[in-house]
Order: structure tokens, then sequence, then C-alpha cells
């Protein structure tokens, strides 16, 4: 499975438009090879460099129920029938780069399971990462860089 923005390159550098205090736009995102197996996908965007500015890792946006069949999000959108839950910015949906103190890295974390997950829109990343346990057939994964404004 690959998870690719035409946006910005995998290690490259985010746009400052999909900033949390610069237009905070979700990114499009293509993914390609997901597995014929999978039921549904799991997406989460978080900044472990935040661990040394806010003591622990940040998440930006946490998706799932993605239809296997999607090839694409497009950018400021979520696909349909797709829930999103509460970011570190206790904001339900897409909260942007917003290092604090330098450059950081952020990584979409892509997931392909065999199941749909049963989660109230609302829910966080450590319930998605607790309801895709044992249910994960493929991981793909994309990185960029935010430096503050």
């Amino acid at each position: 499975m690959k998870l690719e923005s035409p946006s910005f390159e995998n290690g490259g550098t985010i746009p400052k438009k999909f900033g949390y205090k610069n237009g905070n736009v979700s990114p499009s995102l293509i993914i390609s090879d997901i597995p014929e197996s999978a039921k549904s996908l799991a997406l989460i965007m978080d900044d472990p460099d935040a661990i040394g500015a806010v003591g622990k890792v940040w998440v930006h946006w946490v998706l799932w129920n993605v239809s296997k069949d999607i090839k694409k999000i497009n950018e400021n959108s979520i696909p349909e029938n797709s829930l999103e839950g509460e970011t570190d910015f206790g904001e339900i949906g897409y909260g942007g780069p917003a290092p604090p103190d330098k450059e950081h890295t952020y990584i979409f974390k892509l997931y392909a399971l065999d199941t749909v997950l049963n989660l109230e829109r609302n829910s966080t990343k450590a319930d998605v990462e607790k309801s895709i346990q044992g249910h994960i057939i493929a991981e793909a994964k994309l990185t960029g860089k935010y430096a503050p404004q």
C-alpha cells in the first residue's frame, strides 16, 4: 500500500496553507495498492517531535471508516461516510501543523483494516489505535516537515 500527496513530497516541506494558523486546509492524499481483503482504511496524522515542546506526541488528524475503494482524499475534505475524531487541539477534524519551537516532522499513517470500526465521531487517536489492534493488514506512511512561520 502506498500513501502520497500531490501537495508535498515524502520527507519534503508541507506548504504553509496546510498549517493550523495559515488556512488549516488538509492536503490532498493519493492512496494506491490497497489490499483486496481490506474492508476499510484509517488515517492518523501526528507530530512525534512535539514531545520536546509539549511532552507528548501531538495528534493532528484522526480519520477512519474510509472506503477501501478510495484512491484520493481531496484537499480540505473527507471521503463520504468516513468519520473524523478529536485532535489534541480539542477539535473534530483536521488540525494542521503548528510547531511551537522549530521545524517538526509530521507523520501521516494509513492503515488498511479487515474490519469497519464501530466508533463515535468524537473518538480519539487512542480509541482508534485500540480498535485497529489485530485488524491491520497493511500500512503506509507519508512524512512532511513544517517550520514555525
